[in-house]
Protein backbone atom coordinates (compact mmCIF):
# COMPACT_ATOMS: atom_id res chain seq x y z
CA UNK A 1 0.00 0.00 0.00
CA UNK A 2 1.21 3.44 -0.82
CA UNK A 3 1.57 5.72 2.13
CA UNK A 4 -0.84 8.66 1.90
CA UNK A 5 0.98 11.93 1.50
CA UNK A 6 -0.91 15.12 2.26
CA UNK A 7 -0.35 17.74 -0.48
CA UNK A 8 1.45 20.85 0.70
CA UNK A 9 2.60 24.08 -0.76
CA UNK A 10 6.23 24.26 -1.77
CA UNK A 11 8.25 26.97 0.00
CA UNK A 12 8.86 30.08 -2.10
CA UNK A 13 12.36 31.53 -1.94
CA UNK A 14 14.20 33.62 -4.47
CA UNK A 15 16.98 36.14 -4.80
CA UNK A 16 19.03 38.00 -7.36
CA UNK A 17 21.85 35.51 -6.82
CA UNK A 18 19.83 33.00 -8.83
CA UNK A 19 20.75 34.88 -12.01
CA UNK A 20 24.29 33.50 -12.05
CA UNK A 21 23.57 29.79 -12.78
CA UNK A 22 21.14 30.78 -15.53
CA UNK A 23 23.82 32.44 -17.62
CA UNK A 24 24.38 29.30 -19.67
CA UNK A 25 20.72 29.13 -20.72
CA UNK A 26 19.36 30.69 -23.93
CA UNK A 27 18.35 34.35 -23.64
CA UNK A 28 14.80 34.68 -22.33
CA UNK A 29 12.39 37.57 -22.63
CA UNK A 30 11.73 38.93 -19.14
CA UNK A 31 11.06 42.11 -17.15
CA UNK A 32 14.06 44.15 -15.93
CA UNK A 33 16.75 42.06 -14.21
CA UNK A 34 16.44 44.00 -10.94
CA UNK A 35 12.94 42.60 -10.44
CA UNK A 36 12.72 39.60 -8.07
CA UNK A 37 9.66 38.44 -9.99
CA UNK A 38 11.69 38.44 -13.21
CA UNK A 39 14.35 36.31 -11.52
CA UNK A 40 11.73 33.81 -10.38
CA UNK A 41 10.23 33.71 -13.86
CA UNK A 42 13.61 32.98 -15.40
CA UNK A 43 14.20 30.18 -12.91
CA UNK A 44 10.79 28.69 -13.72
CA UNK A 45 11.56 28.78 -17.42
CA UNK A 46 14.91 27.12 -16.70
CA UNK A 47 13.22 24.24 -14.88
CA UNK A 48 10.73 23.83 -17.73
CA UNK A 49 13.59 23.80 -20.24
CA UNK A 50 15.38 21.08 -18.25
CA UNK A 51 12.23 18.95 -17.99
CA UNK A 52 11.65 19.21 -21.74
CA UNK A 53 15.30 18.43 -22.51
CA UNK A 54 15.87 15.51 -20.13
CA UNK A 55 12.50 13.73 -19.79
CA UNK A 56 12.79 11.85 -23.13
CA UNK A 57 15.89 10.16 -21.67
CA UNK A 58 14.05 9.05 -18.52
CA UNK A 59 12.11 5.78 -18.32
CA UNK A 60 9.54 4.24 -16.00
CA UNK A 61 10.25 0.66 -14.89
CA UNK A 62 7.61 -1.82 -13.74
CA UNK A 63 8.74 -5.10 -12.18
CA UNK A 64 7.18 -8.30 -10.93
CA UNK A 65 8.70 -10.58 -8.30
CA UNK A 66 7.65 -14.15 -7.57
CA UNK A 67 8.41 -16.99 -5.15
CA UNK A 68 8.21 -14.88 -2.00
CA UNK A 69 11.31 -12.87 -2.87
CA UNK A 70 11.76 -9.44 -1.21
CA UNK A 71 9.25 -6.91 -2.50
CA UNK A 72 10.44 -4.87 -5.49
CA UNK A 73 10.95 -1.15 -5.34
CA UNK A 74 12.04 -0.82 -1.73
CA UNK A 75 13.11 2.78 -1.34
CA UNK A 76 14.07 4.43 1.92
CA UNK A 77 12.33 1.67 3.86
CA UNK A 78 8.92 2.06 2.18
CA UNK A 79 7.46 -0.78 0.09
CA UNK A 80 5.30 0.58 -2.68
CA UNK A 81 4.54 -2.60 -4.60
CA UNK A 82 1.13 -4.25 -4.59
CA UNK A 83 0.12 -7.89 -4.29
CA UNK A 84 -0.99 -9.50 -7.59
CA UNK A 85 -1.51 -13.04 -6.33
CA UNK A 86 0.10 -15.21 -3.65
CA UNK A 87 3.86 -15.12 -4.23
CA UNK A 88 3.74 -12.35 -6.85
CA UNK A 89 4.19 -8.64 -6.21
CA UNK A 90 4.48 -5.62 -8.46
CA UNK A 91 6.55 -2.48 -7.97
CA UNK A 92 7.92 0.40 -9.98
CA UNK A 93 10.95 2.60 -10.27
CA UNK A 94 12.77 4.86 -12.69
CA UNK A 95 15.79 4.71 -14.95
CA UNK A 96 17.72 6.66 -17.56
CA UNK A 97 18.84 5.81 -21.09
CA UNK A 98 22.56 5.06 -20.93
CA UNK A 99 23.14 4.31 -24.63
CA UNK A 100 21.11 4.91 -27.79
CA UNK A 101 20.75 1.17 -28.45
CA UNK A 102 18.62 0.50 -25.37
CA UNK A 103 20.84 0.23 -22.29
CA UNK A 104 19.02 1.57 -19.21
CA UNK A 105 20.83 2.58 -16.00
CA UNK A 106 18.84 2.14 -12.79
CA UNK A 107 19.18 0.98 -9.19
CA UNK A 108 19.87 -2.64 -8.36
CA UNK A 109 17.12 -2.60 -5.74
CA UNK A 110 14.56 -1.71 -8.43
CA UNK A 111 15.19 -4.84 -10.53
CA UNK A 112 16.68 -7.25 -7.99
CA UNK A 113 14.80 -10.59 -7.94
CA UNK A 114 12.52 -9.41 -10.77
CA UNK A 115 10.90 -12.17 -12.81
CA UNK A 116 9.51 -9.65 -15.32
CA UNK A 117 10.64 -6.13 -16.22
CA UNK A 118 8.72 -3.66 -18.39
CA UNK A 119 10.31 -0.39 -19.49
CA UNK A 120 8.08 2.49 -20.56
CA UNK A 121 9.45 5.40 -22.61
CA UNK A 122 8.10 8.93 -22.56
CA UNK A 123 6.59 8.45 -26.03
CA UNK A 124 4.36 5.69 -24.61
CA UNK A 125 6.18 2.68 -26.01
CA UNK A 126 6.64 -0.36 -23.77
CA UNK A 127 9.53 -2.84 -23.95
CA UNK A 128 10.45 -6.03 -22.14
CA UNK A 129 13.63 -5.46 -20.16
CA UNK A 130 16.45 -7.88 -19.42
CA UNK A 131 19.06 -7.38 -16.70
CA UNK A 132 22.55 -7.50 -18.21
CA UNK A 133 24.51 -6.67 -15.05
CA UNK A 134 24.12 -5.68 -11.41
CA UNK A 135 26.46 -4.20 -8.82
CA UNK A 136 24.93 -4.51 -5.33
CA UNK A 137 27.97 -2.80 -3.81
CA UNK A 138 26.88 0.51 -5.38
CA UNK A 139 23.18 -0.41 -5.83
CA UNK A 140 23.39 0.01 -9.62
CA UNK A 141 22.10 -2.15 -12.47
CA UNK A 142 21.82 -2.05 -16.25
CA UNK A 143 18.72 -3.28 -18.09
CA UNK A 144 18.64 -3.78 -21.87
CA UNK A 145 15.65 -3.26 -24.18
CA UNK A 146 15.41 -3.94 -27.93
CA UNK A 147 15.29 -0.38 -29.25
CA UNK A 148 17.44 1.91 -31.37
CA UNK A 149 18.02 5.63 -31.73
CA UNK A 150 17.11 6.49 -28.15
CA UNK A 151 18.14 9.84 -26.58
CA UNK A 152 20.89 8.96 -24.09
CA UNK A 153 21.48 11.17 -21.07
CA UNK A 154 24.53 13.40 -20.81
CA UNK A 155 26.64 13.10 -17.67
CA UNK A 156 28.19 15.95 -15.70
CA UNK A 157 31.36 15.66 -13.63
CA UNK A 158 29.95 15.29 -10.13
CA UNK A 159 33.36 16.11 -8.67
CA UNK A 160 32.95 19.66 -9.99
CA UNK A 161 29.39 20.08 -8.71
CA UNK A 162 29.02 22.86 -6.14
CA UNK A 163 27.10 22.51 -2.90
CA UNK A 164 24.20 24.96 -3.06
CA UNK A 165 23.66 24.80 -6.82
CA UNK A 166 20.19 24.10 -8.19
CA UNK A 167 19.32 20.51 -9.13
CA UNK A 168 16.25 18.82 -10.62
CA UNK A 169 15.00 15.27 -10.01
CA UNK A 170 12.93 13.47 -12.66
CA UNK A 171 11.23 10.12 -12.18
CA UNK A 172 8.08 8.20 -11.32
CA UNK A 173 7.38 8.68 -7.60
CA UNK A 174 4.44 6.52 -6.48
CA UNK A 175 3.96 5.57 -10.15
CA UNK A 176 3.40 9.20 -11.24
CA UNK A 177 5.51 9.19 -14.40
CA UNK A 178 7.76 12.12 -15.33
CA UNK A 179 7.37 14.05 -12.11
CA UNK A 180 9.80 16.97 -11.88
CA UNK A 181 10.99 18.38 -8.55
CA UNK A 182 13.66 20.97 -7.80
CA UNK A 183 16.00 21.79 -4.93
CA UNK A 184 19.66 22.32 -4.25
CA UNK A 185 22.70 20.10 -3.94
CA UNK A 186 22.85 20.01 -0.14
CA UNK A 187 26.11 18.10 0.41
CA UNK A 188 28.62 15.75 -1.19
CA UNK A 189 30.44 12.64 -0.02
CA UNK A 190 27.73 11.31 2.27
CA UNK A 191 27.80 7.75 3.62
CA UNK A 192 24.62 6.19 5.01
CA UNK A 193 25.75 2.63 5.71
CA UNK A 194 23.16 1.26 3.26
CA UNK A 195 25.61 -0.04 0.66
CA UNK A 196 29.14 -1.34 0.61
CA UNK A 197 30.43 1.53 -1.55
CA UNK A 198 28.96 4.96 -0.82
CA UNK A 199 29.77 8.51 -1.86
CA UNK A 200 26.31 10.05 -2.06
CA UNK A 201 25.17 13.46 -3.19
CA UNK A 202 22.57 14.86 -0.80
CA UNK A 203 19.66 16.97 -2.02
CA UNK A 204 16.42 18.50 -0.81
CA UNK A 205 14.79 18.06 -4.23
CA UNK A 206 11.73 15.96 -3.46
CA UNK A 207 12.53 12.26 -3.96
CA UNK A 208 10.01 9.55 -3.12
CA UNK A 209 9.38 5.81 -3.64
CA UNK A 210 9.49 5.31 -7.41
CA UNK A 211 12.22 7.90 -8.02
CA UNK A 212 14.81 5.15 -7.56
CA UNK A 213 17.09 5.00 -10.59
CA UNK A 214 15.99 8.33 -12.03
CA UNK A 215 18.37 11.21 -12.72
CA UNK A 216 19.37 14.16 -10.59
CA UNK A 217 20.42 16.83 -13.10
CA UNK A 218 22.01 20.28 -13.04
CA UNK A 219 20.75 23.41 -14.80
CA UNK A 220 22.57 22.35 -17.95
CA UNK A 221 20.43 19.23 -18.10
CA UNK A 222 23.39 16.95 -17.34
CA UNK A 223 23.11 14.02 -14.92
CA UNK A 224 24.84 14.66 -11.60
CA UNK A 225 23.62 11.48 -9.95
CA UNK A 226 21.27 8.49 -9.80
CA UNK A 227 18.51 9.03 -7.22
CA UNK A 228 18.70 6.16 -4.76
CA UNK A 229 17.30 6.67 -1.26
CA UNK A 230 15.64 8.94 1.24
CA UNK A 231 15.69 9.28 5.02
CA UNK A 232 12.15 8.40 6.07
CA UNK A 233 9.81 11.29 5.32
CA UNK A 234 12.43 13.94 6.08
CA UNK A 235 12.67 15.33 2.54
CA UNK A 236 16.38 14.50 2.45
CA UNK A 237 17.38 12.41 -0.57
CA UNK A 238 20.58 10.84 -1.84
CA UNK A 239 21.99 10.10 -5.28
CA UNK A 240 24.94 8.06 -6.51
CA UNK A 241 27.38 10.57 -8.08
CA UNK A 242 27.67 10.54 -11.86
CA UNK A 243 31.43 9.96 -11.90
CA UNK A 244 30.83 6.60 -10.17
CA UNK A 245 27.48 5.72 -11.74
CA UNK A 246 28.61 6.21 -15.35
CA UNK A 247 31.77 4.14 -14.85
CA UNK A 248 29.88 1.28 -13.19
CA UNK A 249 27.04 1.42 -15.74
CA UNK A 250 29.32 1.17 -18.76
CA UNK A 251 31.35 -1.63 -17.19
CA UNK A 252 28.17 -3.59 -16.39
CA UNK A 253 27.01 -3.12 -19.97
CA UNK A 254 30.31 -4.30 -21.43
CA UNK A 255 31.20 -7.14 -19.03
CA UNK A 256 28.15 -7.88 -16.88
CA UNK A 257 30.06 -7.20 -13.68
CA UNK A 258 32.46 -4.67 -12.16
CA UNK A 259 36.18 -4.97 -11.44
CA UNK A 260 37.38 -2.29 -9.05
CA UNK A 261 40.67 -1.44 -7.44
CA UNK A 262 41.50 -2.66 -3.94
CA UNK A 263 44.50 -2.40 -1.64
CA UNK A 264 43.36 -4.60 1.26
CA UNK A 265 42.89 -2.36 4.29
CA UNK A 266 40.09 -1.45 6.65
CA UNK A 267 40.04 2.04 8.12
CA UNK A 268 38.14 4.48 10.31
CA UNK A 269 37.97 8.21 11.09
CA UNK A 270 40.82 9.77 13.06
CA UNK A 271 38.93 11.27 15.99
CA UNK A 272 40.56 13.73 18.40
CA UNK A 273 40.66 10.97 21.06
CA UNK A 274 42.39 8.55 18.69
CA UNK A 275 44.77 11.22 17.43
CA UNK A 276 45.80 11.92 21.02
CA UNK A 277 46.29 8.21 21.69
CA UNK A 278 48.52 7.92 18.62
CA UNK A 279 50.47 11.00 19.69
CA UNK A 280 49.54 13.21 16.73
CA UNK A 281 48.04 16.69 16.66
CA UNK A 282 46.12 16.44 13.40
CA UNK A 283 42.72 14.77 12.89
CA UNK A 284 42.94 14.67 9.10
CA UNK A 285 43.63 11.35 7.44
CA UNK A 286 42.36 7.77 7.54
CA UNK A 287 43.40 5.47 10.38
CA UNK A 288 44.23 1.97 9.14
CA UNK A 289 42.51 -0.62 11.35
CA UNK A 290 43.75 -3.76 9.74
CA UNK A 291 45.75 -4.95 6.75
CA UNK A 292 44.79 -8.06 4.77
CA UNK A 293 47.66 -10.58 4.97
CA UNK A 294 49.53 -10.82 1.66
CA UNK A 295 47.25 -8.15 0.19
CA UNK A 296 48.50 -5.18 -1.87
CA UNK A 297 48.86 -2.86 1.13
CA UNK A 298 50.66 -5.51 3.20
CA UNK A 299 53.10 -6.14 0.34
CA UNK A 300 53.66 -2.38 0.09
CA UNK A 301 54.51 -2.06 3.78
CA UNK A 302 51.29 -0.55 5.16
CA UNK A 303 50.68 -1.45 8.81
CA UNK A 304 47.77 -1.38 11.21
CA UNK A 305 47.86 1.97 13.02
CA UNK A 306 49.23 3.90 10.05
CA UNK A 307 47.49 7.17 9.24
CA UNK A 308 47.08 7.60 5.48
CA UNK A 309 47.75 11.24 4.53
CA UNK A 310 47.61 11.16 0.72
CA UNK A 311 47.45 8.93 -2.34
CA UNK A 312 49.37 10.03 -5.45
CA UNK A 313 49.45 13.52 -3.98
CA UNK A 314 45.68 13.62 -3.41
CA UNK A 315 45.07 14.56 0.22
CA UNK A 316 43.08 12.17 2.36
CA UNK A 317 41.19 14.60 4.60
CA UNK A 318 38.89 12.00 6.15
CA UNK A 319 38.52 8.24 6.11
CA UNK A 320 36.00 8.22 3.23
CA UNK A 321 38.53 9.97 0.99
CA UNK A 322 40.67 6.83 1.07
CA UNK A 323 38.02 4.71 -0.63
CA UNK A 324 37.09 7.49 -3.07
CA UNK A 325 40.69 7.88 -4.14
CA UNK A 326 41.33 4.14 -4.63
CA UNK A 327 38.16 3.63 -6.67
CA UNK A 328 39.32 6.20 -9.22
CA UNK A 329 42.26 4.01 -10.23
CA UNK A 330 42.25 0.83 -12.36
CA UNK A 331 43.41 -2.57 -11.21
CA UNK A 332 47.20 -2.87 -11.45
CA UNK A 333 47.86 0.85 -10.84
CA UNK A 334 50.96 1.76 -8.80
CA UNK A 335 50.05 4.18 -6.01
CA UNK A 336 52.36 6.42 -4.00
CA UNK A 337 50.91 6.46 -0.49
CA UNK A 338 52.09 8.73 2.31
CA UNK A 339 51.44 7.48 5.85
CA UNK A 340 52.16 8.84 9.29
CA UNK A 341 53.72 6.18 11.52
CA UNK A 342 55.05 6.83 15.03
CA UNK A 343 55.01 10.55 14.27
CA UNK A 344 57.08 10.22 11.10
CA UNK A 345 55.91 10.42 7.49
CA UNK A 346 56.78 7.51 5.25
CA UNK A 347 56.38 7.07 1.49
CA UNK A 348 55.09 3.66 0.41
CA UNK A 349 54.33 2.10 -2.97
CA UNK A 350 51.23 -0.08 -3.35
CA UNK A 351 49.94 -1.77 -6.53
CA UNK A 352 46.16 -2.13 -6.65
CA UNK A 353 44.58 -5.55 -7.15
CA UNK A 354 41.08 -6.62 -8.20
CA UNK A 355 38.67 -6.22 -5.31
CA UNK A 356 37.43 -9.63 -4.09
CA UNK A 357 33.78 -10.37 -3.40
CA UNK A 358 32.67 -9.00 -0.07
CA UNK A 359 31.74 -11.52 2.60
CA UNK A 360 30.23 -10.26 5.83
CA UNK A 361 31.24 -12.16 8.93
CA UNK A 362 28.43 -13.14 11.27
CA UNK A 363 28.62 -12.46 14.97
CA UNK A 364 26.83 -15.05 17.09
CA UNK A 365 28.05 -13.74 20.46
CA UNK A 366 25.42 -11.94 22.57
CA UNK A 367 25.85 -8.21 22.06
CA UNK A 368 24.68 -5.19 23.99
CA UNK A 369 25.78 -3.09 26.92
CA UNK A 370 24.59 -5.05 29.94
CA UNK A 371 23.91 -8.65 30.77
CA UNK A 372 22.50 -10.18 33.93
CA UNK A 373 25.81 -9.92 35.78
CA UNK A 374 27.28 -6.78 37.24
CA UNK A 375 30.43 -5.71 35.42
CA UNK A 376 33.51 -5.02 37.58
CA UNK A 377 33.01 -1.68 39.27
CA UNK A 378 36.63 -0.63 38.88
CA UNK A 379 36.67 -0.58 35.09
CA UNK A 380 33.07 -1.06 33.95
CA UNK A 381 33.98 -3.93 31.66
CA UNK A 382 34.06 -7.69 32.15
CA UNK A 383 36.48 -9.75 30.05
CA UNK A 384 36.83 -13.44 29.29
CA UNK A 385 39.54 -15.23 27.29
CA UNK A 386 38.86 -16.22 23.68
CA UNK A 387 38.24 -19.96 24.00
CA UNK A 388 37.83 -22.25 20.97
CA UNK A 389 34.08 -22.42 21.70
CA UNK A 390 33.69 -18.63 21.84
CA UNK A 391 35.82 -18.23 18.71
CA UNK A 392 33.53 -20.69 16.91
CA UNK A 393 30.37 -18.92 18.06
CA UNK A 394 31.54 -15.48 16.93
CA UNK A 395 33.32 -16.87 13.84
CA UNK A 396 36.54 -15.29 15.02
CA UNK A 397 39.78 -16.42 13.39
CA UNK A 398 42.10 -13.66 14.58
CA UNK A 399 45.23 -13.75 16.73
CA UNK A 400 43.30 -14.06 19.99
CA UNK A 401 42.79 -11.79 22.95
CA UNK A 402 39.93 -11.18 25.35
CA UNK A 403 36.19 -11.00 24.69
CA UNK A 404 34.06 -8.26 26.23
CA UNK A 405 31.41 -10.18 28.20
CA UNK A 406 29.69 -7.17 29.77
CA UNK A 407 29.86 -3.37 29.79
CA UNK A 408 28.57 -1.14 32.57
CA UNK A 409 26.32 1.69 31.42
CA UNK A 410 28.01 5.10 31.78
CA UNK A 411 31.49 3.66 32.19
CA UNK A 412 34.46 4.86 30.14
CA UNK A 413 34.22 1.61 28.15
CA UNK A 414 30.57 2.33 27.43
CA UNK A 415 31.35 5.90 26.34
CA UNK A 416 34.09 4.56 24.06
CA UNK A 417 31.55 2.28 22.36
CA UNK A 418 32.65 -1.15 23.62
CA UNK A 419 30.03 -3.85 23.14
CA UNK A 420 29.55 -7.39 24.33
CA UNK A 421 31.17 -9.72 21.83
CA UNK A 422 34.04 -7.37 20.95
CA UNK A 423 37.44 -9.06 20.92
CA UNK A 424 40.24 -6.89 22.32
CA UNK A 425 43.32 -7.85 20.30
CA UNK A 426 45.69 -5.07 21.33
CA UNK A 427 45.99 -2.59 24.16
CA UNK A 428 48.25 0.44 23.75
CA UNK A 429 49.72 -1.10 20.57
CA UNK A 430 50.71 -4.33 22.33
CA UNK A 431 49.06 -7.76 22.02
CA UNK A 432 46.33 -8.32 24.63
CA UNK A 433 47.69 -11.37 26.48
CA UNK A 434 45.83 -11.49 29.79
CA UNK A 435 42.95 -9.84 31.62
CA UNK A 436 45.12 -8.01 34.18
CA UNK A 437 47.11 -6.26 31.43
CA UNK A 438 43.92 -5.00 29.75
CA UNK A 439 42.06 -4.13 32.96
CA UNK A 440 45.07 -2.19 34.28
CA UNK A 441 45.21 -0.18 31.06
CA UNK A 442 41.47 0.53 31.14
CA UNK A 443 41.61 1.33 34.86
CA UNK A 444 44.39 3.85 34.27
CA UNK A 445 41.83 6.07 32.57
CA UNK A 446 43.59 6.09 29.20
CA UNK A 447 43.87 3.17 26.81
CA UNK A 448 44.06 2.61 23.07
CA UNK A 449 42.29 -0.63 22.16
CA UNK A 450 42.27 -2.54 18.91
CA UNK A 451 39.01 -4.47 18.55
CA UNK A 452 37.57 -7.13 16.29
CA UNK A 453 33.81 -6.80 15.83
CA UNK A 454 31.73 -8.87 13.44
CA UNK A 455 34.72 -9.67 11.27
CA UNK A 456 35.92 -6.05 11.09
CA UNK A 457 38.76 -4.39 12.98
CA UNK A 458 38.68 -0.96 14.61
CA UNK A 459 40.52 1.21 17.14
CA UNK A 460 38.88 2.96 20.06
CA UNK A 461 40.32 5.22 22.75
CA UNK A 462 39.18 5.12 26.37
CA UNK A 463 39.58 8.16 28.58
CA UNK A 464 38.07 9.45 31.78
Amino acid sequence: MNKHVKPRRAPFALGLALMAPLAALPALASPPSESPIATAQQLGVAFSHIAEQVSPSVVSIQVEVKNNQPAPGMFGGFPFGRQLDPGTQKGSGSGMILTADGAILTNNHVVEHASRITVKLQDGRHFAGKVVGTDPATDLAVVKIEAKGLPAVKFADSEKAMVGEWVVAIGSPFGLDYTVTAGVLSAKGRGMGANEIEDYLQTDASINPGNSGGPLVNLSGEVLGVNTMIIGSSGIGFAIPSILARKVGLELLQKGDVSRAYIGVTYQPLTPELASSFGVQRTRGALVNDVVPNGPAAKGGVRSGDIVLDINGREVKEDKDLQRAILTYPVGEKLAITVLRDGQQQKLSVVTAARPDHREAKNGFPTGKRGNRAAPAATGVELVPVTPEIARRIEYAGPGGLVVADVASGSSADRAGLQRGDVIEEVNRKAAKDEKQVQDAIGSGKALLKLSRGGSTMFTALSE
